[in-house]
């Protein structure tokens, strides 16, 4: 290649760079860890909070949510995970809806994945205490501190 081809190549791939760089910002990925509480029988009622790590930011947050179904439950799980396809921290907030069986006596392990209107999605592992058995609908709302 002669040097005003090497160069015009140089400047086009400086430019995609820099136009890389002036598009709106990639959706981006925070960690998430919650402790979460439930109790009932037929209908589910729970509570907790979390906190969300982003661009190195924790940002706190509450959780409430209900299930219907055949629930019988008096426990604690403590989840962590990932919250995918944020553009701020606050994309986090919002209702979570999910269909599931799960269940744990003494102690246990499961995950889910949720998703809200904001599209965030949140993978999410962790432990179980207590007793728990149920086939239900859930829903959670997470909320900003």
């Amino acid at each position: 290649m002669r040097k005003g081809s090497i160069r015009i190549v140089r400047l086009a791939l400086a430019g995609l760079l820099v136009l890389g760089m002036a598009t709106p910002a990639r959706a981006g990925t925070g960690t998430v860890s919650v402790v979460f509480t439930k109790a009932g029988f037929v209908l589910g009622v729970g509570g907790g909070h979390g906190v969300l790590t982003y661009h190195g930011e924790r940002y706190p947050f509450r959780v409430s949510g209900a299930s219907f179904g055949a629930t019988i439950a008096a426990s604690t799980t403590k989840l962590v995970g990932t919250a995918l396809n944020l553009r701020g921290p606050r994309d986090i907030a919002g209702t979570y809806s999910a269909l599931g069986v799960g269940g744990a006596l003494a102690a246990g392990a499961g995950g889910v994945t949720l998703q809200n209107a904001n599209g965030v999605i949140l993978h999410l592992t962790g432990a179980k205490v207590g007793v728990e058995l149920s086939a239900s609908w859930a829903g959670v709302t997470i909320t900003m501190d």
